[in-house]
């Protein structure tokens, strides 16, 4: 690795020695860093803007003081990590979620910073959100937790200035209820939320644009490849938004789904998922139930606890969280002879299961490739917006379709060498290029 890296990850390291999942990605995407400045010439150049490329702009952290239904005054904390700026409004999603804290938010931001670079869409990298379980809270009482996160938040949003989104834990409902109290509080109807509802201002196509866009990158890989997605039996994790729609679009094309999940087990359905089977996994978790009482309206199905990655498959989808295949989990992957793995969830494999994954022979698309549809359709969101004139479906989709390509293209650019694509490779450093040049240009 560039020596000039080796000092950055250990000035990193030391400063940072608990955030450990921030640290996990930034010395995944700085040794493909390293490995092009040492390719090139003049890599010095660089340099200046590598230190500040590694730091979030500004982390805020904020208390959020609400009352739930005995009366009793609870306290959150909220944060928002606005990354960087260079390319754009800071974009990128809320989590509502116990794990939620400023690790995993640095985490989150850094790896949306370079996603979106790769969408092309002139948008900068943040995160934010709450510990808090939105599924332990009423209606009422997410009504009220809503109005006190958003009273903090308001002050750093906007929409030229940062464009949160849903994440884990913010989905429609939440969404809806956050640009409510927005509203409420500023007066004025603008595009500082994506992921709204259609009646007001949303995108007919973003809900499925995450889940269709890890589907439309593994067709281009898979057509890279001269193969196709027809007949393919695949395994996906999760039952959320991305992994239900990532299943739909992939019956859609021709595939077998065999599996989602949830954090207790699976379903596996040896025939595959109808679309049917589909919606009813969507209407269940809407309801906010477990798989394990969906998959009794499921035919043919089985439910079994634990992840779903001991059952053979030719492509495996993780789409739930991060860090959710480990070393173990990889290795039953490829002794199960695995031929793609393509990252839906935000850098959902560890190190080790990289590591055994992406070995030349298996596909591997990293989730700040595959996972970027969704935010990419919100710029589309927030040009919406700025016109006032609603997208149709159609021309939504083949806008999504469009974007995918493309980033293929980026990650096949800068990835492939002997007739390989190292596509972890290809989309760290057409990330970082993009981000750089930008800071670069406009000055330290």
């Amino acid at each position: 690795m560039n020596n000039y890296i080796k000092e950055l990850v250990s000035k990193k390291t030391n400063q940072y020695p608990h955030q450990k999942q921030f640290l996990q990605t930034l010395e995944e995407v700085v040794e493909s860093i390293g490995s092009y400045l040492d390719s090139i010439p003049n890599p010095e150049k660089y340099y200046p803007v590598l230190d500040s490329l590694l730091e979030p702009e500004r982390v805020i952290s904020f208390k959020v003081r609400w009352l739930d239904d005995q009366g009793q005054v609870r306290i959150n904390r909220g944060w928002r990590v606005q990354f960087n700026g260079a390319r754009g409004p800071y974009k990128g999603g809320l989590r509502f979620d116990p794990s939620v804290n400023e690790d995993i938010l640095k985490f989150l931001g850094f790896e949306q910073t370079f996603k979106n670079a790769l969408t092309g869409v002139a948008l900068g990298g943040g995160k934010g959100g709450s510990d808090i379980n939105p599924k332990e809270l009423s209606r009422a009482e997410l009504e009220r937790f809503t109005l006190a996160f958003m009273i903090e938040l308001k002050r750093y949003i906007g929409d030229k200035i940062d464009i949160p989104a849903g994440d884990i834990g913010v989905g429609a409902e939440q969404i809806g209820l956050m640009y409510g109290a927005y509203r409420k509080l500023g007066g004025e109807f603008s595009g500082v939320l994506t992921g709204k509802g259609l009646d007001f201002g949303g995108l007919d196509g973003r809900t499925q644009a995450t889940g269709f866009g890890v589907v439309y990158i593994l067709e281009a890989m898979l057509s890279h490849r001269q193969d196709s997605l027809e007949g393919k039996k695949v395994v996906i994790s999760g039952s959320g938004n991305v992994s239900t729609h990532a299943a739909q679009k992939a019956v859609e094309k021709g595939a077998m789904v065999l599996t989602l999940s949830d954090r207790k087990g699976y379903i596996f359905k040896e025939p595959g998922f109808t679309l049917a089977d589909i919606e009813l996994i969507k209407a269940g978790k809407v309801a906010r139930k477990p798989l394990s009482e969906i998959n009794s309206k499921i035919e043919d199905s089985v439910y079994q606890e634990g992840k779903p990655w001991s059952i053979k498959a030719d492509i495996a989808l993780p789409c739930a969280t991060q860090n959710e295949v480990d070393g173990a989990d990889a290795k039953v992957l490829v002794e199960n002879a695995i031929s793609y793995v393509v990252e839906g969830a935000n850098m959902p494999l560890t190190p080790e299961a990289i590591e055994l994954i992406n070995n030349g022979s298996i596909g591997y698309i990293p989730g700040k490739a595959a996972n970027a549809g969704g935010v990419a359709m919100s710029g589309v969101e927030m040009n919406q917006n700025s016109q006032f004139i609603p997208y149709k479906f159609d021309e939504v989709d083949s806008q999504l379709q469009s974007i995918m390509q493309n980033i293929h293209e980026l990650c096949v650019k800068y990835g492939a060498k002997d007739g390989v694509v190292d596509y972890a490779y290809g989309a760290n450093v057409a990330g970082f290029v993009k981000v750089a040049e930008s800071m670069l240009a406009q000055g330290l």
